[in-house]
């Protein structure tokens, strides 16, 4: 490895000018690079819900729908409403009362109930739904939602999956700049006081700054990126490289004192060490985040490749950018260096640590089952709303909505369009009497009653009756992702079986109970697949059977615990949340552990006995694992702490809480295992503590022969 590091020292001008100008390229390709605000989106396609948007699109040229409550208004200022709305660019349809009765159908014959449907009188709310012929997430509908809004600011409320993306779009495109702005301010100060010069973390935030750019740029061939992985990647790859850099500059430093004269040299030494630690030390976080790809709920998928990549490329770019950096401005950075403010080495904390090991096993038996319940029965919420505050526009419209017209949201059933009016006014019946219905609206809700088939505006039929598929509107009284919808789901889609057995259940409200099945399924998945995969690492690093799982237990406690505490102090989590944060903390704190436990070998195969070797560890050890743990902690606090979206913000809270969590479980508890089970470790494990296992040998040889000469 000391030969490529001699080429990237020879090359380093042409490398920074290379770097440079890579730069362009990825800028091009982040700006290029289509971002999904549509989390429902990333549902597999293979389920009926999705099918039936497909058919919703195909057949009746409408890909998105919205309910629309207009508050304050008379009857022709609603008239003058709804032509406006028509004539917004992608809005299609409207089904309100007006368009339901047509100018031609006298009003004593309508049903008073389909009048309740649509107004309130008390409150002077008149509601309708309108269709759009684009996607939810599609730039055109989330203009004509903006446009809607300013239609009659104040008075023209939006509910709505195309309602909820469209703030999801207004709200990260203002806060993702802050967020890394935020993350390397935070971390800058972080290295400025640890590290042991106010310049090399400006080097180091110019060399990761850099390889997220390319990251981010390189997303371009994977066509679009979630909004999620948008928002996190930036952060999450500054978090998780950030070790590289600061393993270099030691390496680097420790070469200067064995070669003072020939910085070079000491740096393409410092390369090759960097090399060979930095790619296996990155090999489980990346692990991790491949972990991710394998949910079927492909947002995991999406997220994991670009952290994944982004890993890769952090790596690269550690062992040729900042090195190429470091050396063209190495005069500037003696000048800046200054006394550490932590020690190289916290004897005392360690000789306490194993000397009184009995004390944090006690902690942690005492902690693992409070940890364990509280992780499993920690509360998540699936309602993408419940994301945003409350002064949202999505969220004040819920909120009309449901205070005016006793409903929360509205879905839609397929049905055959060819089905009899008499088995379609039955099953509409049906639909009304399932509790929390609050209105099922179909073709056949008009036709065969009171009012003329020849009356019904053609307008309206085409609307709802298409060539194999007739759509019903469902209004519901219950919130999205509650037990009451899920289950009142449930019987719809039973009823509407009934007559149809081809018939879908589809909209948010369904999609959100798929999402809850599926999320829930590959939660075991994802964790099953990021503890075998690193466990599979750990054996591979160490020949051990043992240390994998001690270290895996270890970081597992730590995630108990981080994904326990939410339990405890009574906080929700975005469903997401309980989804990757385990893998997440696994793979990008499980370095802390390897770190001590290759050290804690290194003196068993010198020949250190048990409680010296591990208390050298853990001393040696420490620096580096603190370091690290609130560089990570930086990068993410300020986030979670500034950021609106709660889905954004729930993820960096318990990632920077899970880097302190793990440092302290690394600092304190796995030595404490180390203590406890170092002879199992030995005999479990290849090559490890074999010079103590020769001395010993000898001294058994030395023994015999003394005795026998006697």
């Amino acid at each position: 490895m000391e030969k490529v590091g001699k080429a990237i020292v020879k090359l380093r001008i042409p490398i920074l000018i290379l770097s440079v100008l890579l730069l362009i390229p990825a800028g091009i390709g982040y700006v290029k690079t289509k971002v999904n605000y549509d989390i429902l989106y990333y549902l597999p396609g293979d389920i009926d819900t999705m099918k039936g948007q497909d058919i919703l699109m195909d057949e009746f040229n409408k890909g998105a729908y919205a309910t629309v409550v207009v508050k304050g208004m008379d009857a022709k200022g609603i008239e003058k409403i709804e032509d406006k709305i028509e004539n917004v660019e992608h809005v299609t349809d409207i089904i309100s009362y007006n368009s339901m009765v047509g100018a031609e159908v006298p009003t004593e014959i309508i049903p008073s109930k389909y009048r309740s449907y649509f107004e309130n009188q008390e409150s002077g709310c008149t509601m309708f739904m309108i269709f759009f012929d684009d996607t939810t997430s599609s730039d055109g509908t989330m203009a004509a939602i903006q446009e809607l809004r300013n239609i009659a600011d104040g008075q023209c409320f939006i509910s709505g999956m195309s309602a909820v993306v469209t703030d999801t779009k207004n709200i990260t495109q203002q806060e993702t700049i802050a967020y890394v702005v935020i993350a390397v301010v935070l971390t800058s100060i972080v290295l400025a006081l640890f590290m042991d010069s106010f310049l090399v973390p400006v080097f180091f935030m110019l060399s990761i700054g850099m390889a997220i750019v390319y990251n981010l740029g390189s997303n371009v061939i994977m066509g679009e990126v979630s909004f999620l992985t948008k928002a996190l990647a930036a952060v999450l790859q500054l978090g998780v490289t950030m070790d590289y850099s600061i393993f270099l500059w030691h390496s680097y430093k420790e070469q200067k004192s064995e070669y003072p004269d020939d910085h070079n040299k000491a740096m393409a030494v410092a390369i090759g060490n960097t090399i060979t630690s930095v790619v296996g030390s990155s090999i489980t976080t990346v692990a991790g985040f491949i972990a991710l790809c394998f949910m079927t709920f492909t947002l995991g998928l999406d997220l994991g490749i670009v952290m994944a990549k982004g890993v890769v490329i952090g790596v690269i770019g550690c062992v040729t950018i900042l090195p190429s950096m470091i050396l063209t401005f190495d005069r500037a950075l003696e000048k800046t260096m200054h006394k550490e403010i932590m020690p190289a080495k916290f004897d005392k904390l360690a000789n306490f640590v194993v000397n009184h090991a009995w004390l944090p096993i006690i902690v942690f038996l005492v902690l693992l089952f409070p940890a364990i319940y509280g992780y499993n029965h920690t509360n998540v919420y699936y309602n993408l709303t419940d994301t945003f505050p409350e002064s949202t526009a999505c969220s004040q419209a819920n909120k009309i909505l449901e205070e005016n017209f006793d409903m929360n949201s509205v879905y839609m059933i397929l049905a055959d369009t060819n089905m009899t009016a008499k088995d379609a006014t039955k099953m509409l019946d049906e639909l009304e009497n399932v509790e929390g219905v609050s209105f099922a609206l179909g073709y056949n809700s008009l036709a065969g009653t009171t009012i003329p088939d020849e009356l019904i505006p053609d307008d309206l039929k085409d609307m709802l009756k298409g060539n194999k598929h007739q759509m019903i509107a469902i209004g519901s009284d219950y919130k999205l992702a509650s037990d009451e919808i899920n289950n009142q789901i449930s019987t719809i889609d039973a009823i509407a079986k009934k007559y149809d057995q081809n018939s879908m259940v589809i909209g948010e409200a369904p999609c959100t109970k798929d999402l809850i099945t599926i999320t829930d399924k590959d939660f075991k998945t994802v964790s099953a697949v990021s503890i075998v995969a690193i466990f599979i690492i750990i054996f591979c690093v160490f020949k051990s059977v043992s240390l994998p799982i001690i270290l895996v237990a270890a970081i597992e406690f730590a995630i108990f615990i981080n994904m326990g505490l939410p339990y405890y102090l009574g906080t929700t989590l975005p469903f997401i949340a309980s989804v990757v944060i385990g893998t997440i903390q696994l793979g990008a704190t499980v370095d802390y552990a390897i770190l001590m436990t290759t050290r804690y070998k290194k003196e068993r195969n010198e020949g250190a006995g048990k409680k010296e070797a591990i208390a050298t560890a853990l001393s040696t050890s420490i620096p580096s694992i603190i370091v690290s743990a609130l560089g990570f902690f930086a990068a993410t606090f300020g986030v979670g702490a500034y950021s609106s979206v709660d889905m954004v913000a729930s993820l960096c809270k318990l990632m920077s809480r899970g880097a302190i969590i793990s440092m302290f479980v690394v600092i304190f508890v796995l030595p404490s295992f180390f203590v406890v089970f170092d002879k199992v470790i030995r005999y479990t494990s290849i090559g490890f503590g074999q010079k103590d296992k020769k001395e010993k040998a000898k001294n058994v040889a030395y023994a015999s022969t003394d005795t026998y000469s006697k």
